[in-house]
C-alpha cells in the first residue's frame, strides 16, 4: 500500500477530523473568557445592592443585575453547545492514557469529567426554550414579545448553573485542546490567553455605551477563571 501523511501518524480522513474540532477551540476560549468576565462584573457590584448580612437593599437593581449577568453569561453557553461536544470528543481521542495522570493538561482533563452533564442539561435548557417559542409561534406580536421576554429571562436564570459550571470546565477543555492539537511553545500565549485579552479589550471599547443595570467594572484587571457567587 502507498504511505499516507506522517502527520499524527493517521490517514487523510482522521487529520480532517482533527483539524476540523481544532478550528473550534477559539470560539470556546474566548466564551470560557466571556463567562468569567460576566460573573466578575457581577460579583464587583453586587455587594454595593446589599446590607452588611448580605440582604438586598435595592431589590430591583440587585434582580435587574442578576438578569444582565444571566443574559450575558448564556450567550456563551450556547457556543459550548454548538462546539463543546466536538471538541471534547477530539480531545478525549488524542490524550494519552499518560496526559490523565501527569503532564501540562493533567488536571485539565480531570475536571472535563462533569462537563458532559453540564452540556446534557444545558442543552436540555434550550431544547426547552425552542418548543416555548414554537408554542408562541401563533401569539399575537405583542403578547408574544411580553412572554418571549419573560421566557429568555427564566431561560437564562436556569442556564446561570451551567455557565458557572462552564466557568471552571470551559477553560479546562481550551487548554487541553489547545495542548493535544498543537503542543505550543513556551513563550507562545495559549488561545485562551489570547481570548482573555481579545475579550477585555472588546470590552474595554464598548464601554462608552451606559449599561441598564450596574456597570461592569473596568476590564484591565480581568482576574483569570475563579469561583463566583
Amino acid at each position: 500500500m502507498s504511505t499516507s501523511p506522517a502527520s499524527h501518524g493517521s490517514q487523510p480522513p482522521a487529520t480532517t477530523e482533527h483539524l476540523a474540532w481544532r478550528q473550534h477551540l477559539p470560539a470556546l476560549a474566548s466564551a470560557a473568557a466571556g463567562i468569567t468576565q460576566a460573573s466578575d462584573a457581577w460579583d464587583a457590584v453586587s455587594d454595593s445592592f446589599c446590607d452588611h448580612d448580605g440582604w438586598p437593599l435595592d431589590e430591583k437593581g440587585y434582580a435587574d443585575g442578576k438578569v444582565t449577568r444571566d443574559a450575558e453569561a448564556w450567550k456563551h453557553v450556547e457556543v459550548f453547545l454548538d462546539h463543546g461536544p466536538e471538541v471534547l470528543a477530539g480531545v478525549r481521542a488524542a490524550a494519552s492514557g499518560a496526559d490523565y495522570v501527569e503532564g501540562p493538561i493533567s488536571e485539565d482533563l480531570r475536571r472535563l469529567r462533569g462537563i458532559d452533564t453540564t452540556l446534557e442539561r444545558a442543552g436540555q435548557i434550550r431544547h426547552e426554550w425552542d418548543q416555548v417559542m414554537a408554542l408562541m409561534e401563533g401569539s399575537m406580536p405583542g403578547s408574544r414579545e411580553i412572554y418571549a421576554s419573560r421566557a429568555q429571562e427564566i431561560r437564562n436564570s436556569e442556564g446561570w448553573h451551567y455557565a458557572h459550571e462552564l466557568s471552571f470546565q470551559g477553560p479546562a477543555l481550551a487548554r487541553a485542546g489547545d495542548y493535544v492539537a498543537n503542543p505550543m511553545d513556551p513563550g507562545q500565549p495559549s488561545q485562551t490567553e489570547r481570548a482573555q485579552v481579545a475579550l477585555a479589550r472588546s470590552t474595554s471599547a464598548n464601554r462608552g455605551a451606559p449599561p441598564a443595570s450596574p456597570p461592569a467594572p473596568p476590564a484591565s484587571n480581568a482576574p483569570a477563571p475563579r469561583r463566583s457567587r
